[in-house]
């Protein structure tokens, strides 16, 4: 049914909530807490909002938040319903609420966060107040990332290009050099940090199980079986 003279259209999406609304939600959830708070004020549901930034990405607010290590947003999101994870307890300094989850589920402390962010890194970024869950993280040897295999400036610039999977203005993918990275960027989508395993094989941020492979002037997608493939122009 038509909306009536005056009132607003029902988007496509609804019931969900607003695409757009969701990621600028979960962006300004890093470090606009004003912004935040309008957003959660308007929507209190949105203090939940979680957005794939690609590949299986998923981020929400409250993980933007506790990799920043911006606690005045963490605390605000869980005030107004966001659900705590281990991530956020590390940021925020729960020592005990980490060890507890680490006793239950062993090995957790190996899980990345969003973007591949380790969790040695969130209690990094927690600062003085998370300095004893630091210590406990870096006593037991394996809560950070594993580095990335180098490459070579030549190697990286080697690689970047614009690779074409198809005629249409969309179908293609630029892969930039940033600093000591490429970065795979599909057109209007976040660029996406790829991380070297070795014989130019990566997977991108947040994705570890997906692969990327270039060769001979083209670049593969597996993710897990063959997505496409694109062809340097």
């Amino acid at each position: 049914m038509a909306a009536a003279p005056g009132e607003t259209p029902v988007p496509a999406t609804f019931p969900t909530q607003p695409p757009d609304l969701v990621r600028e939600m979960v962006t300004v959830a890093h470090g606009n807490f004003r912004r935040v708070r309008e957003l959660v004020e308007d929507r209190p549901s949105l203090a939940k909002a979680s957005w794939d930034w690609g590949f299986g990405d998923w981020e929400d607010a409250l993980g933007a938040a506790s990799h920043m290590g911006n606690r005045e947003i963490a605390e605000y999101l869980i005030g107004h319903g966001a659900r705590p994870t281990l991530f956020s307890a590390t940021m925020l300094g729960q020592l005990e609420v980490v060890k507890a989850f680490v006793s239950a589920q062993p090995g957790a402390q190996r899980i990345a966060g969003p973007h591949s962010i380790s969790l040695l890194a969130h209690a990094k970024a927690g600062g003085a107040k998370a300095e004893a869950v630091l210590r406990y993280l870096e006593e037991l040897g394996d809560a950070g990332s594993t580095p990335a295999v180098p490459l070579s400036g030549d190697d990286l610039a080697g690689l970047a290009g614009t690779y074409v999977f198809g005629d249409g203005a969309a179908e293609r993918i630029d892969v930039t050099v940033s600093g000591a990275q490429l970065l795979f960027t599909r057109p209007g989508t976040m660029g996406r940090p790829l991380y070297h395993l070795g014989e130019r094989v990566f997977y991108p941020a947040g994705a570890s199980a997906v692969r990327i492979w270039f060769a001979a002037g083209v670049l593969t997608v597996h993710d897990p079986g063959l997505v496409l493939s694109a062809r340097r122009i």
